[in-house]
């Protein structure tokens, strides 16, 4: 029976990276006779030191924690036939650990969902970023015997490094994610759904929301599901924090979904999640046409792309004034992600992956 070691940082039902990237595949990858172990590091009490700003020394230990675990992680490394990791095996900025585990018997897969090659620390943590070190990715990457890129942005950079680049897209399982009841005013909602890392590309949108809410007043509101404290008084924005038991009826809640972006190289390597979150739940989508966004989106069939204040006000107008347009719309995103992002659509391709890493290198 293979054994799969899981390197990532946080705990299960945590990171929505983790989540939609490789959790929901676990039972399925169980199912077909793989032994997984699980290997994080970050409790509860850590993200709130990691993630508040100072707290130096507490955070000094975290690292440390984080380097007792992966040695003991690098040190049973041959009890394993594959180890996956995703993003990096440590907060700093070194792929020791990596290239330490790369000597083990085990195969190495990394799996990334993000331009993580380029530098992007968060606000709390701006006087540490120079212990951070982008440039590791492709050190990771060089050692690696497979990865999984979240669009085809990710896989260009990983071809130069890897031979056996795989696009793996974000997916959604749709069994799970289907719309709840809710109640709510009469009001058109217009949400957002993110983290306190990602609440800066929520406000790009202010600047249209600000149009839409001049235009419609108290027939839209706006909801932040995310950051619980984010507040816009000009939009009567009081944002919600993300919890998983409320999930599907805060998502649910709302009738428009937004996903504005830079054009930026971070933002391209972005892997649509928000999007897909909405579309899966049968709501209209309205996305920035960068990165995977573009590939997702068939611009007024699935949802829309926009571009610019008067574009997004255009379209995001057309979805407020017709419900008929959302409802078919909605429907048509529910049947994108069924078709294409869903764990279903790509369960077999996942496990076809681990099968071919265990597959006898072939005689010379």
């Amino acid at each position: 029976m293979p054994r799969v070691l899981i390197i990532t940082n946080h705990r299960k039902d945590r990171s929505p990276g983790q989540r939609f990237r490789f959790e929901q595949y676990l039972s399925y990858l169980e199912s077909k006779g793989f032994t997984i172990d699980f290997s994080y590091f970050l409790s509860p009490e850590d993200d709130k030191i990691l993630y508040a700003p100072g707290n130096y020394l507490s955070k000094l230990g975290i690292i440390l924690k984080n380097f007792r675990m992966r040695a003991g992680n690098c040190m049973q490394a041959n009890n394993y036939d594959i180890i996956f990791i995703f993003r990096e095996a440590t907060l700093l900025g070194t792929a020791f650990f990596e290239k330490w585990m790369s000597r083990s018997k085990a195969k190495l897969i990394f799996d990334f969902d993000d331009a993580i090659w380029v530098d992007n620390v968060s606000n709390s943590n701006k006087s540490l970023a120079f212990l951070k070190n982008a440039a590791k990715t492709a050190d990771i990457i060089k050692v690696c015997d497979m990865v999984f890129a979240g669009n085809e942005f990710l896989a260009e950079y990983a071809r130069k490094y890897c031979n056996d680049v795989r696009i793996i897209p974000t997916t959604i399982d749709t069994d799970e994610y289907k719309k709840v009841p809710v109640t709510k005013d009469n009001s058109i909602v217009i949400g957002w759904t993110g983290s306190i890392t990602t609440i800066q590309h929520f406000e790009f949108a202010i600047p249209f929301l600000t149009k839409v809410k001049e235009k419609y007043g108290d027939k839209i509101s706006i909801k932040v599901v995310g950051d619980g404290s984010y507040v816009n008084e000009a939009l009567g924005i009081q944002g919600l924090p993300w919890r998983k038991e409320t999930e599907l009826a805060d998502l649910s809640a709302m009738d428009i979904g937004i996903m504005p972006l830079p054009n930026d190289e971070w933002a391209k390597g972005k892997c649509g999640l928000k999007g897909l979150q909405y579309m899966s739940l049968g709501i209209p989508t309205i996305m920035s046409p960068v990165g995977v966004n573009a590939d997702i989106i068939q611009d007024g069939q699935n949802g829309f792309l926009a571009e610019g204040v008067d574009e997004w006000l255009d379209k995001l107008s057309r979805l407020i004034e017709d419900a008929s347009l959302r409802e078919k719309m909605g429907h048509s995103a529910r049947q994108t992600v069924i078709d294409f992002y869903s764990v279903e659509s790509t369960k077999d391709k996942y496990l076809s992956a681990f099968n071919h890493l265990l597959e006898p290198a072939p005689k010379s």
